[in-house]
């Protein structure tokens, strides 16, 4: 019972969070905890999560926008496109923990979906203010921060699959 108290105010608004960091790392360590057979899916709505085309598909996309978002090009991640992606990430795999756990989707795609706006801002902040303290160069605190969302899904997910 604790833990899945636990799972509902703490993993999943976690995935959320990291979703605001990180649009697809919490997609990927699903895919991959799903695929590993760590999840309770099959036979949901979600069971397409546990193939192994999807995990790959995830990881691709993981690992492009860690290479992208160290380019100036790239757009914030505040801004509307990447806001509505982020949050939509949140929601889709807060929805996805929750089912694993027989749980309301609906819920735990509000409570991914808000972890994705408090992340999606507080990363942002957090970012500025430590480049700014730092008085370094971007790119090395977004590498600290791929390896905080990276450690942070791959927490919730062992909470959410206990």
């Amino acid at each position: 019972m604790a833990t899945s108290i636990v799972a509902w105010v703490f993993a999943i608004p976690l995935l959320g969070v990291t979703n605001g960091l990180r649009t697809f790392t919490p997609m990927m360590v699903l895919c991959w905890y799903s695929y590993c057979g760590a999840t309770e899916l099959d036979g949901t709505w979600a069971a397409w999560t546990g193939q192994l085309p999807v995990a790959l598909l995830f990881t691709a996309l993981a690992l492009g926008e860690y290479v992208g978002d160290k380019t100036p090009w790239i757009p914030n991640r505040t801004s509307g496109p990447s806001l509505a992606a982020r949050l939509a990430m949140g929601g889709l795999v807060g929805a996805m923990a929750a089912t694993s756990m027989y749980g309301s989707a609906v819920e735990g795609a509000l409570l991914g979906a808000a972890g994705a706006l408090v992340g999606t801002f507080g990363g942002f902040m957090l970012r500025r203010d430590a480049v700014a303290w730092l008085g370094c160069a971007d790119w090395p605190v977004a590498v600290v921060e791929d390896a905080l969302a990276l450690s942070a899904a791959a927490l919730a997910m062992h909470v959410v699959t206990g």
